[in-house]
Parts: C-alpha cells; sequence; structure tokens
C-alpha cells in the first residue's frame, strides 16, 4: 500500500511539475514556431524600411564579422569624405595581408578607385588606406565607424578595424549581431545620404584602374554572387575569417519589399556556398510570407478626435465647462509594415479625458499607438486645436467691472 501511496505522489508531483512549466511559459510563444533550414549560427531576416526582425535565430549573440565589415567602411567614407581625393599610402597599409591590392608604400590611388578595390575585391589594404585618409588613423576611424553604428541603433557591436581581420582591444573583439549587421545594411540602402552611391559602387561588375603615377595597373572583379542569384538582388558583402567563418550580408528588392539577410559563422572551409544556400531560404521565407499591409486599412476608436472638456475657461464662466476640439499631429494614411497573414494590428487610444485651462494650442493630450504584437510601430499624437484661456483674478476684475458699468448704464437710462 505504501508503495502504491509512493507512486501515486511521485505521478501528481511530475503532472503538477509540467502544469507549472506551460504556466510559466510567455505569453508571446506562438503555438508553431517558424523553423528554417539553415546552416548559419546566426542569422537574421529583416524587412529594410522598418527594422523590424521578420526572422531571428541568435539575432543578438555578438560574433566576429569578418569583410561584412567593410559595408561600414564604405558608407563612413561616403559621408565624409569626397571620391576624387588623392590617398597617399603608408607602410601600415602597405603591410596589410591578403587578401590585398598589393600596394605600395608612397604610392598614391583616387579615393574612387579604391572604394572599388574595397567593395569588389575586398582589399585589406584598400580598407587601411582608405581608413587613414578619412579618419587620419585606423583608431580614429574606428571611432566613426562606432559612432556611426551608435547613430543607426546598433546595440552590440564594436569596430577595432576597418577591414574585418579578427582584433582585440582589451576584453573588446572586432564583432557585432546578425541583427546589428541588418541595420547597418538596411541604413546604408534606404537611409544614408549616399544610399544611391553605396549601391553604385557595390553594384559594379568590374574595374580597372592605375595609381596616379601611371606605372601600375589593376583590374577588380565583383564577387557578390547574389547579385546574379535572385531577381531583385540588391547588393551584399561576402567575409571570411578563421574566427568568423563565413559570414554575409545581402540586400532583396522585389515588388515594393525590400529584405536584408544577414549570416554570421556560416560554415567553415570547405563549407563555402552554405552562405548562399541561408541567403536563398531567407529571401525565398520573405518573399513568401509577408506582405505589406497600410495602416491606413485599420479603423482607428471612435473616441480618438472626440472633443475633450476644459473646466476654468473664460469663454465659460466659473463652474461651467466646454468642449476644445482634438486635432490629429500626423497623418492616419500614411505607413504600413510587412506582416504574415495571421498578424494583425491593433490600434491603441491614450487620451486624457479632461483639461483645466489655460490650455495652449497644439498640447499634447495623448496618442494612439499601432502595435503589432508588443511593438509599436507607429504613434500618433493628439493636440488641441486652440487656445483656452484660464479664469484668473484679473479676468473676475474685468467681469465685475463690466457688469457694473452695463447696470450703471442701464441706471442712467432708466432715470432719463
Amino acid at each position: 500500500m505504501e508503495k502504491k501511496n509512493i507512486i501515486l505522489r511521485t505521478i501528481v508531483s511530475f503532472i503538477l511539475i509540467i502544469a507549472i512549466s506551460f504556466a510559466q511559459l510567455p505569453a508571446s510563444v506562438q503555438a508553431e514556431e517558424v523553423k528554417l533550414n539553415l546552416y548559419a549560427k546566426a542569422a537574421v531576416l529583416m524587412d529594410a524600411d522598418t527594422g523590424r526582425v521578420l526572422y531571428d535565430r541568435c539575432g543578438n549573440e555578438q560574433l566576429p564579422m569578418a569583410s561584412t565589415t567593410k559595408i561600414m567602411t564604405l558608407i563612413v567614407t561616403l559621408e565624409n569624405a569626397n571620391l576624387e581625393d588623392t590617398v597617399t599610402v603608408s607602410s601600415y597599409a602597405a603591410s596589410m595581408p591578403k587578401v590585398h591590392l598589393g600596394m605600395r608604400t608612397g604610392e598614391q590611388y583616387q579615393l574612387r578607385d579604391l572604394v572599388l578595390s574595397l567593395m569588389l575585391e575586398s582589399h585589406n589594404d584598400s580598407a587601411v588606406a582608405i581608413a587613414e585618409h578619412v579618419g587620419g588613423s585606423v583608431e580614429q576611424f574606428a571611432a566613426l565607424m562606432n559612432k556611426k553604428a551608435e547613430e543607426i541603433g546598433c546595440k552590440n557591436t564594436y569596430y577595432i578595424t576597418p577591414n574585418g581581420l579578427d582584433a582585440a582591444q582589451g576584453e573588446k573583439i572586432h564583432s557585432t549581431t546578425a541583427r546589428d549587421l541588418a541595420l547597418v545594411m538596411s541604413y546604408c540602402i534606404t537611409k544614408s545620404p549616399q544610399k544611391e552611391m553605396f549601391l553604385e559602387i557595390t553594384r559594379t561588375p568590374n574595374h580597372s584602374f592605375t595609381d596616379l603615377s601611371k606605372k601600375r595597373s589593376f583590374s577588380c572583379i565583383n564577387h557578390n554572387a547574389f547579385l546574379n542569384m535572385m531577381t531583385g538582388a540588391l547588393t551584399g558583402k561576402t567575409g571570411y575569417t578563421s574566427k568568423a567563418g563565413y559570414c554575409y550580408v545581402g540586400a532583396l528588392r522585389q515588388d515594393d519589399k525590400t529584405f536584408v539577410v544577414a549570416l554570421l559563422a556560416c560554415g567553415w572551409p570547405n563549407h563555402k556556398t552554405y552562405k548562399w544556400s541561408d541567403t536563398r531560404v531567407l529571401m525565398e521565407y520573405g518573399l513568401g510570407n509577408y506582405q505589406y499591409r497600410g495602416f491606413k486599412e485599420v479603423p482607428i476608436p471612435e473616441q480618438t478626435l472626440e472633443n475633450i472638456a476644459v473646466s476654468n475657461a473664460q469663454n465659460a464662466g466659473i463652474g461651467e465647462k466646454i468642449d476644445l476640439e482634438v486635432e490629429a499631429a500626423g497623418s492616419f494614411d500614411e505607413g504600413g509594415l510587412l506582416m504574415r497573414e495571421d498578424e494583425k494590428v491593433t490600434v491603441v487610444l491614450h487620451k486624457v479625458k479632461t483639461l483645466t485651462a489655460p490650455v495652449e494650442k497644439g498640447k499634447e493630450i495623448g496618442h494612439i499607438s499601432y502595435m503589432v504584437g508588443n511593438r509599436e510601430w507607429k504613434r500618433i499624437n493628439l493636440i488641441t486645436a486652440e487656445e483656452i484661456e484660464a479664469i484668473d483674478f484679473e479676468w473676475c476684475i474685468r467681469q465685475v467691472f463690466h457688469k457694473w458699468t452695463i447696470n450703471d448704464e442701464n441706471s442712467l437710462d432708466f432715470c432719463v
């Protein structure tokens, strides 16, 4: 009997443990999560226009990024220098290991030629020569890179070199995350003032040039195979070091959808093609499962633009309230999001119920939020349409004087 009780208690305890475990699962966990067959240790599919992550595998894990670094090197250069500049090669730049252009100390090149060398052939010496020209030194250029990463919204990225060679600085290593890398590429192709030049350079199929003395000639070929893999391929950058493995970041645009794929640690030799396979899988997943839905299609709460009551208003009188018109400080028709069919937009209204004068015109009195899941993707502030002056001592004196004057005139008329 005792043995049966022990078994029964064990079964009950086991059931309770399972029940508690399920009860503690986060509410945001979906019943069926998407599983894609990928090789990369870290991978992200991003909507480039909004920065929304559409697929994530270890997207916030900080890892070496190899030559995918060079998209940041290029955009910082384009935003801070003139491509007609003359670049003089230092001994440090000339000492960079392969893959390199093979520049020599003291040689001079046009910056335009070096950025093409940087992106088409991924030359490490070109990266350092560019960094020293634009930043004054590699260290100062890395500071520009890190500043730009912070502006873009990268949370776990640290640049040490302009070429992506493995490097450490104290406890920090040259590294990024798949999410941050996708954010950088999204910035380069959608938000940077130099986005058109970025695309022109990274899409160039080949380029031939000489040093400025015209004693040496060079030819570069674009090695981004993705440009010919899928319709709408925009740009991309490969990378490899022994620590980083094969890496890739690329972008595609089809039917007004712009996707970015970022892959880190996507195999080591001899698995050079894994990055192309993963890129295609993620791009096809985005194209097949996400459609653009405009926020104008989503109804807003009826109370959004309803007037609100204002007390203590001069043009209402003591103890009375007036209605104040509410306006939207933005358009309900603008904006939208790439969404799966099973996702929906929820509009949440935040609005004060009453106000007390004085009230300034344009005062923010609430907002509506367009939510998908637990994240706000659009906000429209609600503001007051006019100014309301308050009842104060001066106003009261004027009212008394006004009424006294009216009564006095009536009295005079009566006497006459």
